[in-house]
C-alpha cells in the first residue's frame, strides 16, 4: 500500500529553512528549533510572512518534486513554486477537449456534486444516529429529506449552471443545521452561516482554513499525476484559480474536513481563546490554534479507510491520489463515468 510523505508546515514567522545533508533545519534567530529528514517530506508549505528558504534546499525540491507554497495567516493562497511540470501532453489535452466539450464537462461536474451532496448528507446521518436525541434532530431530518430531493434531481440538470443551484441548494440545507452538530453549549462556537472571506466566527475560521490546505492537498495530488489543476468542470475558471483541485475537493469536504472540525470542536480541542477578532469582524486562529489544527489534519490524513470503488484500504491522503487517478483514467476513456469517492 502507498503511503502519503509529509507536509511541513511552517508557522514561524521570520524563520529561515535550510538543507542540512539530508534535512530540513529550520531556523529562528540563529537557532535551530526543527530538523526534519528530508527523503519523508513531500510538500513545504510556509504560513504567514518573512518564511525564508535556503538556495540548496530550493535546488533540491525543484529536482526532486518538493513544491514549496506560501499563505498568509488566515490561509489563503498568495504563491507556490514547483518543478518541470509532470505529466505527458495527451493526458492534459484529453483534459482540456473534455472541459471544452459542455455535455461531458457536465458530466464529471455531476459526479463530483452528486458526491458532495451525498457525503454531507451521510454527516448529518452518522451524527443524527450517534445522538438521536440531541436539540434540532427534527431540523436534521428535514435538512436530510430535502438534499436527497436535491440529489435525486440532479440527472436532470441541463448544464453546469443549473447543476451550480442545485449544489447551492443542497449546501443551503446542510450549512443551516450545521450549528446543531456543534455539541459545545454556550455562544463562542455558534454557527449561523457559511461565511467564507472574511470567516465571521470561529467555526468558519477553522473550516476556511482547512479547506485552505485541503486545496493545497489535491492540487498537489492532480499534478503528480499529470493533469491541470487550473482547467476544471464545475468551478468557474478564473486566473489564479485551482478549478479542478477544487472540483475534486467537493467530495471531501463533508467528511474530512467537516467532521475535522466538529470533532475539534466538540473535543475540545479548541477554545474560544485560541482566536482573535478584528475589528472589522474578521475571525482568526492564533498562531497556537493553527499549530494544532495542522497537527490535527496531518493525523487524519493518515487515518485508514476503505475505498469503495478500488475495494482496499487506503490512508485519507492516498485517497487524494487515487481519486486523481481515477479522474485521468476517466478522461483518457478508460473509464466510462468518474467514480467520485462516496464516504460512509
Amino acid at each position: 500500500m502507498k503511503h502519503v510523505l509529509n507536509t511541513l508546515y511552517l508557522t514561524q514567522e521570520g524563520a529561515y529553512v535550510q538543507k542540512d545533508g539530508m534535512s530540513v533545519v529550520v531556523r529562528k534567530d540563529h537557532e535551530k528549533i526543527a530538523q526534519f529528514p528530508l527523503l519523508a517530506i513531500g510538500e513545504i508549505v510556509c504560513f504567514g510572512f518573512g518564511i525564508s528558504v535556503s538556495p540548496a534546499l530550493t535546488e533540491y525540491c525543484t529536482k526532486e518534486g518538493v513544491t514549496i507554497s506560501w499563505l498568509d495567516g488566515s490561509g489563503r493562497f498568495l504563491a507556490r513554486m514547483q518543478g518541470p511540470t509532470q505529466g505527458n501532453v495527451l493526458l492534459r489535452r484529453a483534459q482540456y477537449r473534455v472541459a471544452d466539450d459542455p455535455p461531458r464537462a457536465l458530466d464529471v461536474a455531476r459526479c463530483c456534486v452528486a458526491a458532495k451532496i451525498q457525503n454531507q448528507r451521510n454527516t448529518l446521518l452518522r451524527f443524527a444516529r450517534n445522538h438521536p436525541e440531541v436539540d434540532g434532530i427534527e431540523e436534521i431530518r428535514q435538512a436530510l429529506s430535502l438534499m436527497e430531493t436535491t440529489h435525486s434531481s440532479l440527472r436532470k440538470a441541463a448544464s453546469v449552471d443549473s447543476l451550480r443551484g442545485m449544489e447551492g441548494d443542497a449546501a443551503e440545507a446542510y450549512f443551516g443545521v450545521f450549528d446543531r452538530m456543534i455539541l459545545v453549549p454556550g455562544p463562542d462556537f455558534r454557527f449561523n452561516s457559511r461565511s467564507r472571506r472574511p470567516p465571521l466566527d470561529r467555526v468558519n475560521a477553522l473550516l476556511s482554513y482547512t479547506y485552505s490546505i485541503l486545496a493545497l492537498d489535491l492540487r498537489s495530488a492532480l499534478e503528480s499525476v499529470g493533469l491541470d489543476p487550473y482547467v476544471g468542470f464545475l468551478h468557474v475558471e478564473r486566473p489564479g484559480r485551482p478549478s479542478l483541485a477544487l472540483d475534486v475537493m467537493e467530495e471531501f469536504r463533508s467528511a474530512f474536513a467537516d467532521r475535522l472540525v466538529l470533532s475539534l470542536v466538540n473535543l475540545r480541542q479548541v477554545d474560544a481563546a485560541g482566536f482573535v477578532v478584528q475589528p472589522t469582524g474578521e475571525v482568526e486562529m492564533t498562531p497556537e490554534t493553527r499549530k494544532m489544527l495542522l497537527a490535527a489534519y496531518q493525523k487524519r490524513k493518515r487515518e485508514t479507510i476503505h475505498h469503495p470503488f478500488l475495494e482496499e484500504d487506503l490512508d485519507i491522503g492516498v485517497a487524494f491520489l487515487a481519486q486523481s487517478r481515477l479522474l485521468a483514467r476517466h478522461l483518457r476513456g478508460d473509464l466510462e463515468i468518474y467514480p467520485a469517492f462516496l464516504w460512509r
